[in-house]
């Protein structure tokens, strides 16, 4: 097999790398390859923001998108094709700063510095994709955007408030990012077939040299599974990357999914949301809220901006965590899982899918295709709540999320019931399905579902919680989904939604409808 350069999109050039580990991360490339230091090292595991670089890729329509990423964890294989723009690319070249740049100094928004550059190519990201007709952004988006970067040295008032003014300085031209031009750069990078890439040997000559496989097509994809069933199935690196950053593991063989155009696309019928695998968490809550406004809060509470342009729902359903926030939600829709082997697939429920502790129906050379969400049909009453030590940012101690459909007495017709950090999986609650099945939904039907949940779990305890703690959560979580969701005097979603992120739904939906349309 012949090696194939690396080759993306960097300051004004083309760089072509070749002779790396596939696992170097983009991190590493930029402070000791590049010695491009502005760029900086926190956590290596894509928390504290402090690494935040912008990657900008061709959308389905050709045109440049451009989403902030954690550089620490992401593979340098993976910026094939790809643009990269770190903090170096924002001042001109006659030393006139950015008006981000500008912002922060004007605004007394940096205290150290270290985690400085992060914050400013978060900002630049908000910046460089706020629409020119849709106003400032408000308080909300800019707390969105800057919720991968943690540190708290100034406070965050100096920063939102230097996220407000950095639109207020005027756009001069030879700042403004050619878009166009950039964008032609990448059609000439895009390739004609898989991308394969055979890092050094590393491992020694009984091992061979590990290749790291970014097909093009989902047929390709697939057959390269079956080819290779036991090779790494790489997807946004933010779980894989920290088996190297932290654990020091050897990979071995990568097949990347980035690249399949085809497990990127969102599609809705009458009956169906079908999510492809590769499509970023970002846009499948996006697309999950257009049908179901109730995920608003976890959308936004869901790790952070970075990682969730990177992540994958597809990623994190196959992944299987116990603390996975995405799937009691889908769960409790009735979500399906479409699997994948050569030329077959087949489908499953989603809660038939998960075997064991991070154990999965999945059989050898077999892979998630995309995920299949009944849309809202009559009226549900759904809500998803997340507990954790932190608001933004944080695993789940326990995530919830509850569904009913109600006749027109107050019959509970239909009722799933999941949890996540409440077993060795992500598990529905089928004693208190049981109970709430057929029952009027009013105070007794409730108590009694509360106290169903303990024939449903026995909870660790561990670092984020005791058991306890946890069941107590569990059964209150549920005495708030009565009072919400009743029908005598209900609560609105709003007036129990301190952060009012209902409001901003709309602009948001919207983007990624248009975006679905295209």
């Amino acid at each position: 097999m012949t090696t194939q350069t690396i080759r993306f999109y960097h300051q004004g050039a083309v760089r072509e790398v070749a002779g790396i580990p596939a696992t170097r991360t983009v991190l590493q490339h930029l402070r000791e390859d590049l010695h491009c230091t502005g760029t900086k090292e926190g956590c290596a595991e894509g928390d504290c923001g402090a690494c935040t670089v912008v990657v900008g890729e061709l959308d389905a329509r050709g045109a440049l998108a451009l989403k902030a990423v954690n550089a620490c964890i992401q593979f340098l294989p993976t910026l094939d094709g790809k643009a990269l723009f770190t903090v170096e690319d924002l001042r001109a070249a006659d030393g006139t700063l950015h008006p981000v740049q500008q912002a922060m100094v004007d605004c007394h928004a940096s205290q150290c510095g270290f985690c400085t550059p992060g914050f400013v190519m978060s900002m630049w990201a908000l910046y460089e994709n706020q629409p020119a007709d849709a106003g400032l952004p408000t308080r909300d988006e800019i707390n969105a955007a800057l919720s991968g970067n943690l540190c708290r040295c100034t406070g965050y008032r100096p920063i939102v408030d230097a996220s407000q003014k950095m639109f207020d300085y005027p756009h001069y031209p030879r700042m403004t990012l050619d878009r166009e031009a950039i964008a032609k750069q990448l059609l000439n990078l895009r390739r004609a077939d898989t991308f394969e890439y055979v890092a050094p040997d590393t491992r020694g000559a009984a091992f061979g040299s590990p290749t790291f496989h970014a097909p093009l097509t989902l047929d390709a994809f697939a057959t390269l599974r079956a080819a290779h069933p036991d090779a790494r199935l790489l997807a946004g690196s933010t779980d894989v990357g920290l088996w190297v950053t932290k654990q020091f593991r050897d990979l071995g063989d990568i097949l990347y999914i980035g690249n399949v155009a085809e497990l990127k696309t969102i599609e809705r019928d009458a009956q169906t949301l079908t999510i492809g695998a590769a499509v970023t968490l970002e846009d499948a809550y996006a697309a999950l809220a257009a049908d179901n406004p109730e995920l608003a809060e976890l959308w936004t509470r869901f790790a952070s901006l970075p990682i969730r342009n990177a992540g994958t729902l597809g990623g994190n359903v196959a992944n299987g965590s116990p603390i996975g926030d995405s799937m009691p939600a889908l769960l409790a829709l009735g979500a399906e899982v479409v699997l994948r082997h050569g030329a077959a697939t087949r489908t499953l429920p989603l809660d038939a899918f998960y075997l064991g502790y991070q154990k999965t129906a999945l059989a050898s050379g077999e892979f998630v295709a995309a995920l299949r969400v009944p849309r809202p049909a009559g009226t549900l009453r759904f809500r998803t709540y997340k507990v954790a030590k932190r608001y933004d940012q944080d695993i789940s101690a326990v995530c919830a999320a509850l569904a009913l459909r109600l006749d027109d007495d107050g019959t509970i017709e239909h009722a799933r019931i999941a949890f996540g950090g409440m077993a060795a999986t992500p598990k529905r609650a089928a004693q208190t399905e049981a109970v709430l099945t057929g029952a009027s939904w009013n105070e007794s039907t409730a108590r009694q579902a509360m106290n169903a949940l303990v024939a449903d779990y026995q909870p660790l305890t561990d670092m984020r919680a005791s058991s306890a703690y946890r069941l107590k959560v569990a059964r209150n979580l549920l005495w708030r989904f009565h009072l919400e969701t009743r029908v005598d005097a209900p609560l609105a979603l709003l007036d129990v939604n301190a952060f009012g992120f209902e409001a901003a739904m709309p602009a948001m939906t919207d983007a990624v409808v248009g975006k679905e349309a295209s």
